[in-house]
């Protein structure tokens, strides 16, 4: 998998995360219907385990090297 900037992976770790452990407690609250119950809570499980993989990613991807192709070379200069 390609480098991803270590700012965009936290956004996405905080942002399945909330969204998860916000849909778990709206799942399991009285505050919806019975036949959602599961829906909600199913969902908001994945979204932890999406926030899983995301924190997973962030640690243990290594930093990327600047592609040496786009580098301009500095000419040579007479002495």
């Amino acid at each position: 998998m390609r480098y991803i900037e270590p700012t965009r992976v936290k956004v996405l770790m905080m942002m399945f995360f909330a969204t998860g452990i916000m849909g778990v407690i709206i799942g399991l609250s009285a505050v919806t219907p019975p036949n959602l119950k599961i829906m909600i809570t199913l969902m908001s499980m994945i979204n932890i385990g999406l926030g899983a993989f995301f924190t997973f990613l962030y640690l243990t991807q290594i930093k990327a090297d600047p592609d040496k192709r786009k580098k301009k070379k500095k000419p040579k200069s007479d002495k």
